[in-house]
This record gives structure tokens, sequence and C-alpha cells, in this order.
């Protein structure tokens, strides 16, 4: 996959916890680890904007683009 989910990176940047980040924007744990993990096909603009505001990033901080 070309785009790469770094979440994990930032979560231990902040000291904050899956469970924690989870609870404060609204989603399950597992939906949280499935993006993570990035087996998911796409994302709502809403949930990136809360998990932003959460971590206090920019998108870019937790996508990346890798070239195949």
């Amino acid at each position: 996959m070309a785009i790469v989910v770094r979440l994990d990176v930032m979560l231990a940047r902040r000291k904050m916890s899956s469970r924690d980040l989870a609870a404060q924007i609204g989603i399950t744990e597992a939906n949280l680890s499935l993006l993570k993990r990035g087996h998911v096909k796409g994302i709502r603009f809403e949930t990136l904007e809360k998990i932003c505001e959460a971590l206090a990033c920019q998108p870019g901080d937790l996508l990346e683009y890798e070239a195949p």
C-alpha cells in the first residue's frame, strides 16, 4: 500500500493510549486498530479531524505516501 498510517507514532509521541483516543473521538477500539494497521480503504474527514484535534497534529503527521 502506498499510503502508510503513522498513527501509532503520534500516539507514542503524545503518550496516549489507543483506548483513550478511541473514547475521545467516539470510535471503537477495533476500528481504531484497523486504522492504525492500515487495514481500511478510507477514512472520513470528520474522523481525521477529530484525531488531529485530539493529538494536536496535522493530517500529514498521520498519513505518509511511499512510492511502490
